[in-house]
């Protein structure tokens, strides 16, 4: 279905006018030619032979004369003063131009852009057929990236650096709370432990807890060695200290040995209780609860603060540097951000109806305020157009059909005067018309 608008009557291109002038001087050619033809026959009547259908043809001519007549002037009267003449209540449409654009503003506010309209083209739009269907060619996608990548430095621009990180620090705190944060950090831990990641973090801890026992060893066995003669005494820390501190040391290194090796029980156990861990964050509301507080707590840290607006600025600094290349990172990602839009609106049917809805909302949000404002557009517009032009560009859309007002007018006249005739003759005998 083809949802191309049609083009507006006083918007027309060079050509479209030349066609509209031609049409509409056919038709007033026809019209004059009419009201002529009907005042040729009115006083061609006159040199006829006396009779029953002379009087009906003069009849049915003066009947069509009048009303080609009366209809020429109405027609004239709305354009310009019939004739030149300054006759009250004609030229109608340059002298109510001001009127004219009030009364099309709250037209079109009042019955066209209502709430019911927009719900009804809404629906037929269905925006997200149309999104999706722009999204799935790869070669509107690239472009629309490097689009929005270009435009974003000016964004960028736009954003006063102190509110930017005034807001970004308001956000945080907000976005990092209940349930949704810890949804969010269960299902990056579960990506996390899927990619074995969490056993290359347990062996790093492994590793340097080694690395620092082996360099402290000297320390921890003086340490050790002092604290067991300050429990047994002089005589027990000289004869057994440094003997227990060597052997707490071979256990520790013993028992962490066993951990190394990727089979190994406490590695099991570690995998365990992290899925364990994520499941609650899950599921249990007061887990969550407790993760976002503790995310709100680290946000609100004076440092945590300074650290986010300096990657702010450093933020910036580098979409700003990036967002210019068109083989740059930040059009990569938007392009695979639309593409990926356009893979949930082909498969996800809620989202469609959401991203409906959510257009249609906000349309009918600012449909009040949209209203006044389009109302007080039409009428500014209309009353600064220029009255000459105003006038040509609506005859040349409406002047054709008016013209069939007059040829009508003339016909119908010519009929009704036919007809009114025979039957006051039938009557009453001769009548004079």
């Amino acid at each position: 279905m083809d949802m191309t608008p049609p083009p507006s009557p006083l918007l027309t291109t060079r050509s479209d006018e030349t066609v509209l002038r031609e049409r509409l001087s056919r038709q007033r050619a026809l019209a004059n030619g009419l009201l002529a033809g009907m005042a040729g026959l009115t006083l061609g009547s006159y040199a006829l032979p006396p009779g029953y259908w002379t009087d009906l043809l003069q009849a049915s001519a003066k009947a069509g004369l009048v009303g080609g007549l009366a209809d020429w002037f109405a027609v004239t009267a709305l354009f310009r003063h019939p004739l030149g003449l300054p006759i009250p209540h004609t030229a109608i449409i340059p002298q109510q131009k001001e009127r004219l654009g009030q009364g099309l503003g709250r037209f079109v506010a009042n019955h066209v852009l209502t709430e019911s309209e927009i719900r009804r083209v809404s629906g037929r739009i269905d925006a997200p057929a149309i999104l999706r269907r722009y999204l799935s060619d790869p070669a509107n996608v690239r472009p629309a990236a490097e689009t929005i990548a270009a435009a974003l430095p000016r964004i960028l621009t736009t954003l006063e650096d102190g509110r930017a990180k005034r807001l970004l620090l308001r956000l945080l705190p907000r976005m990092v709370s209940g349930p949704a944060a810890a949804r969010l950090t269960a299902r990056a831990l579960r990506l996390f432990v899927q990619g074995g990641r969490h056993q290359d973090v347990f062996g790093l801890a492994l590793s340097q807890i080694k690395a620092v026992l082996s360099a402290k060893e000297e320390s921890l066995k003086t340490a050790i060695a002092q604290r067991v003669r300050a429990e047994g005494g002089a005589l027990v820390g000289w004869m057994a200290g440094a003997a227990v501190a060597r052997r707490v040391l071979s256990a520790l290194n013993a028992e962490l040995d066993k951990m190394e090796p990727d089979d190994s029980e406490l590695r099991a156990a570690f995998e365990t209780w992290v899925q364990a861990e994520i499941d609650k964050l899950e599921q249990d509301p007061a887990r969550a609860e407790a993760i976002g507080a503790a995310l709100r707590g680290a946000l609100a840290h004076p440092a945590v603060a300074a650290w986010l607006g300096d990657a702010w600025t450093r933020l910036r600094a580098a979409l700003e540097a990036d967002a210019k290349r068109p083989e740059g990172r930040t059009v990569s990602l938007i392009a695979g951000l639309l593409t990926n839009l356009g893979e949930m609106l082909d498969h996800d049917a809620d989202a469609r109806e959401r991203l409906n809805r959510g257009i249609e909302n906000a349309l009918i949000t600012v449909l009040p305020a949209a209203q006044g404002r389009i109302a007080g557009f039409i009428a500014e517009v209309v009353a600064s157009w220029d009255t000459a032009t105003v006038v040509d560009k609506i005859e040349l859309r409406v002047g054709r059909d008016l013209q069939y007002v007059r040829i009508n007018g003339t016909v119908v006249g010519a009929l009704a005067g036919g007809v009114l005739f025979a039957l006051l003759h039938a009557v009453f005998g001769r009548v004079a018309f």
